[in-house]
């Protein structure tokens, strides 16, 4: 991997103004959902070019995989169980009644929106990045899907997605008040990032937060897209046909199967097909049409670093583009996420910061997470890292500015959203360079390892096995060490598993 070193800078790319910042977070992008990551179908020009002129971190990973939980750690630098949002209740699209169903009067807030439900709202203490960079001079500005239920805080703008957003004509509330917008949600989120940064104060530093809806669930892509990838075939993973049956209940009890998906309009399903035809065509449709949404998230990227280089702020603004969690498309025969597993948990990751990040940079070395985007933001503005968030997380500006500098050799995943939609039990991971430790936290507990040098699909559970004790040992005593040092909460360790019923009508256990 190749760096560019602080100390050959020019003196004149020493700025004394600290460096705006745009951050951009997709819904549910996996990690090769884009071309410069190799995918041979999907094109990206705009990601890509964020990536030809910064760097690509290949291994890149959320701590939490789902929506809610991973969006406060991108703006607190904490895990979930420190900043409290473990749950993803915010509710589906607003009905589509009127405003004025979630609205006593013109101009007040969205109240099924914003509520105290503690397990989908920030913590008190847990300060946002926004805050920070607002009290450091920054204007700030958070625009798109916002899917939590504390109001922004820190912001001097808001335009957010109610619950998860329409595709079209979407809603939002602005500050205050609700407003009513025409055209495809993420096209009229770059037209609100635009006009950010068209309007914002000249003297001061901004940050903008851009949440992108797509690729999210509905998975309803522009007119321009409709029929894109019509006549492609989408080749499966090599573990398309292979099940969990077999591994601990917390996973093999789940409710992801791609089989039992049965949402798409005129996909045509016959009535009496097989569970393996079912998956087949929802294979096929769900990767088309994820593929099409990203293509209209990829236009608005496009859009904003159009209007940065037009603007000549390319040179003093760090982009940031990434992911709230993973997706499985077909893996193990699965959808969704929540699993401690690769594709689920890896994320795209893209940075660029022209003179500070050497262009066309790719990073296979180290691990970064979703909980480093914090710590690197601040410490490009020149922000003390809050103590109670220094352990969470890192910031990469060593990582851009130092030809070897010390990393993290594991790293701490959760997941405790059951019995929460999908089933999926409550579990920890640590994962190293190369191995990985899960503990299914709940009665009946169980574990599993595996060595992702010669096993990366993760079809081979170590744990058990005589051979491999130490390592097993050695795994479990790094996670807990990972938990004693993030603040983790052990009360629900080995308590029952409460009862969660699958609500599909297929299982892959019965034809």
């Amino acid at each position: 991997m190749s760096m560019m070193g602080a100390a050959s800078l020019p003196a004149s790319a020493q700025r004394p103004r600290p460096p705006n910042i745009i951050l951009m977070i997709t819904d549910d992008q996996r990690f090769d959902a884009m071309s410069c990551a190799g995918n041979r179908i999907l094109e990206t020009p705009s990601m890509d070019r964020l990536a030809a002129g910064g760097l690509r971190f290949t291994q890149a990973f959320c701590t939490y995989s789902l929506c809610s939980p991973s969006r406060g750690s991108f703006l607190t630098g904490l895990y979930p169980h420190a900043h409290g949002i473990t749950g993803n209740n915010v509710g589906g699209p607003p009905p589509d009644s009127h405003l004025k169903h979630f609205y006593r009067r013109q101009g007040e807030r969205l109240e099924e929106h914003f509520n105290n439900d503690p397990s989908s709202t920030l913590r008190a203490n847990a300060v946002t990045s926004a805050e920070l960079l607002k009290q450091a001079g920054y204007y700030t500005a958070m625009v798109g899907k916002w899917h939590i239920k504390s109001p922004p805080r820190g912001f001097d703008f808001s335009a957010i997605l109610p619950r998860q957003g329409y595709y079209y004509d979407p809603q939002m509330i602005v500050n205050d008040g609700p407003v009513q917008l025409r055209g495809y949600v993420d096209d009229v989120i770059g037209d609100q990032v635009l006009e950010v940064l068209k309007t914002r104060p000249p003297d001061q530093p901004f940050m903008i937060q851009m949440g992108f809806k797509a690729p999210h669930r509905e998975w309803l892509p522009p007119k321009r897209y409709e029929t894109l990838y019509e006549d492609v075939d989408i080749p499966a993973p090599s573990t398309f046909d292979e099940t969990l049956e077999g591994r601990p209940g917390a996973v093999s009890d789940h409710d992801m199967h791609l089989a039992d998906l049965n949402e798409f309009d005129g996909t045509h399903i016959p009535e009496n097909a097989s569970i393996e035809e079912r998956k087949r065509i929802n294979h096929q449709v769900l990767t088309k049409r994820i593929y099409r949404v990203i293509k209209a998230v990829d236009d608005n990227v496009g859009r904003v670093l159009d209007y940065l280089d037009e603007a000549d702020l390319s040179n003093d603004t760090i982009v940031i583009f990434t992911s709230d969690n993973g997706f499985f498309l077909g893996e193990y025969g699965l959808y969704n996420k929540r699993m401690a597993y690769e594709p689920s948990m890896r994320i795209p990751m893209l940075a660029r910061y022209p003179g500070r990040i050497e262009a066309g940079t790719v990073d296979s070395e180290h691990m970064v997470l979703s909980n480093d985007v914090f710590h690197t933001m601040l410490d490009y503005a020149g922000v003390d890292i809050p103590k109670a968030t220094a352990a969470h997380g890192n910031s990469w500006r060593p990582l851009f500015e130092e030809r070897d500098p010390e990393w993290r050799q594991s790293f701490l995943y959760e997941y405790i959203s059951y019995p929460e939609d999908q089933c999926v039990g409550k579990h920890r991971a640590v994962r190293t360079d190369r191995w990985k430790f899960i503990h299914y936290l709940q009665d009946p507990e169980g574990f599993e390892m595996f060595d992702l040098q010669s096993d990366p699909e993760e079809r081979n559970n170590l744990y058990g096995d005589p051979a491999h004790q130490g390592r097993a040992d050695e795994l479990r005593l790094e996670l807990e060490r990972l938990r004693d040092l993030t603040g983790d909460d052990r009360s629900e360790d080995g308590t029952p598993t409460q009862t969660c019923e699958p609500s599909t009508k297929y299982r892959w256990a019965v034809e």
